[in-house]
């Protein structure tokens, strides 16, 4: 993450949340929880929340002038040299932020992150294979190409950008602009040769029904796979803690599948990183069966189950046959009446669920009952004159 003020060998930070009056506060709260935890994914810190409730953001600060000077002043105070805001923000926005945080400032930098921005390095952490690295690139490179200021250098150096010069004026912005645009060329190229490649791989795999974990980051996803496929895919208290898709083959009862685990969803996930990833989501778009997994002990489960059905209509695979996998009922303080949940989750358009804990392997013979009964309905499409011996 480049040089930043330390407490305690970790960065510090405030967040900002701007929402509209009459916002239930549980779910402010939630909406920066999830920042917080984003940050900390980063290796940030956050010390102070601030919020302010606004009928639509300020077009020049985000926040009102008001509020904006409490900010400043606290950071200039506390010497905190991150301000991570919990929305986009326009480039003119960015430029008007770090003027105001950094104008007479000469004992430190304050950098200003957006949501998309924040995500964004975390899957520049996070991204393993060539693949991977080349898409979140190509995302991060989008997103900046309108953002350069006179921050640019600080970013570059920040992110290991292309070469290093000694002012950062508007020639030198400029050069930058051409510097990215021919970048981002270049990688649009590399991911079109990637994806043919992957396409190809694909084509073979036509005559295997084709299984995809999906769901909001953080919901076991990562456990679940490596208990279906004996697998050891890596599974951590994080968001993003997968960010390339992992293919498995899998045998129930003597009938074979591939299951793959891909990138976990989130609200908000920004928009260039849905393009460059779409090669990736492929797995998801071209699956013949999506489970998707559910954190039920978080309290607000259920937008993510929005979020998760909105991006994936978002990215094509609106009518892909969906398993709703309810995990972590060991997490829930008590248990719910499941024939209830069930209705509930019927009226939202899911025909099919199961109630399961990936870490205590509750239920976890149903839930293989109820894919291999779902997945031998696809298997027939694709050999309807086979015999299958149950």
């Amino acid at each position: 993450m480049g040089s930043k003020e330390q407490t305690n060998g970790i960065a510090k930070a405030v967040l900002v949340a701007v929402t509209p009056s009459g916002t239930r506060e549980e779910l402010v709260t939630e909406h920066l929880d999830e920042l917080a935890f984003l940050a900390e994914t980063a290796g940030i810190s956050s010390i102070r929340r601030f919020i302010q409730h606004l009928a639509h953001p300020d077009v020049r600060t985000h926040v009102g002038k008001g509020k904006l000077e409490e900010i400043r002043n606290f950071v200039h105070k506390e010497k905190v040299t991150n301000v991570i805001f919990d929305d986009d923000l326009s480039p003119s926005q960015l430029r008007n932020l770090e003027k105001e945080f950094n104008s007479g400032e000469k004992d430190f930098q304050v950098r200003i992150y957006d949501r998309s921005l924040l995500i964004l390095d975390i899957f520049v952490m996070r991204a393993q294979t060539a693949q991977a690295r080349t898409q979140v690139e190509l995302a991060m490179n989008q997103y900046l190409l309108p953002r350069l200021t006179r921050m640019w250098t600080h970013l570059e150096r920040q992110r290991g950008g292309t070469g290093a010069r000694g002012g950062a004026g508007e020639k030198e912005i400029e050069t930058d602009r051409r510097n990215i645009r021919y970048r981002i060329t270049l990688l649009k190229d590399e991911l079109e040769k990637i994806e043919k490649q992957r396409a190809t791989q694909r084509k073979s795999r036509h005559s295997v029904v084709r299984v995809a974990l999906v769901g909001y980051t953080n919901v076991g996803k990562s456990t679940l796979m490596n208990l279906l496929a004996k697998s050891e895919v890596k599974a951590e208290n994080k968001l993003f803690a997968t960010v390339d898709a992992t293919v498995r083959k899998v045998v129930i009862d003597q009938l074979p599948f591939l299951l793959s685990d891909t990138v976990g969803f989130i609200r908000k996930l920004p928009h260039h990183l849905i393009e460059s990833f779409k090669s990736t989501l492929d797995e998801v778009r071209e699956a013949d069966l999506l489970l998707h997994v559910v954190d039920m002990a978080h309290p607000f489960h259920d937008n993510q189950i929005e979020v998760v059905t909105k991006t994936l209509s978002e990215i094509g695979a609106g009518n892909v046959p969906v398993v709703l996998v309810l995990n972590k009922i060991d997490l829930l303080p008590e248990q719910p009446d499941f024939e209830k949940v069930k209705g509930h989750y019927r009226q939202m358009g899911f025909d099919r669920m199961v109630f399961i804990s990936a870490t205590s392997r509750q239920n976890i013979a149903e839930l293989r009952q109820v894919m291999y009964d779902a997945v031998k309905t696809e298997h027939l499409k694709i050999y309807p004159n086979q015999l299958l011996i149950e």
